[in-house]
């Protein structure tokens, strides 16, 4: 069962689950705007699986990313809940 945290400790399991959360969709964002869109003349002189590498993060590569860090968010949370004492069975 989880413990009551006084109300810095909220606030600070607040603020670093912001932060976390902050970074990984910053990394999405370079992965499907950066490269799906802004460098995708760069990116398309690449192939990866017969397609253009730029095409490939616009269709498959932005996706692959967000599952991948929907994975690290889990992982990094039940890290963070168990620093907290405020883990679930």
């Amino acid at each position: 069962m989880a413990k009551k945290m006084t109300e810095e400790q909220a606030r600070a399991y607040w603020h670093r689950n912001l932060s976390l959360m902050i970074k990984l969709l910053l990394v999405w964002f370079v992965v499907s705007y950066g490269c799906g869109i802004l460098l995708v003349d760069e990116l398309n002189q690449f192939r990866l699986g017969g397609y253009k590498l730029g095409f490939w993060f616009a269709q498959q590569g932005s996706i692959y990313t967000f599952v991948v860090l929907i994975f690290i968010y889990r992982w990094r949370m039940a890290v963070l809940d168990r620093e907290f004492d405020v883990e679930e069975d």
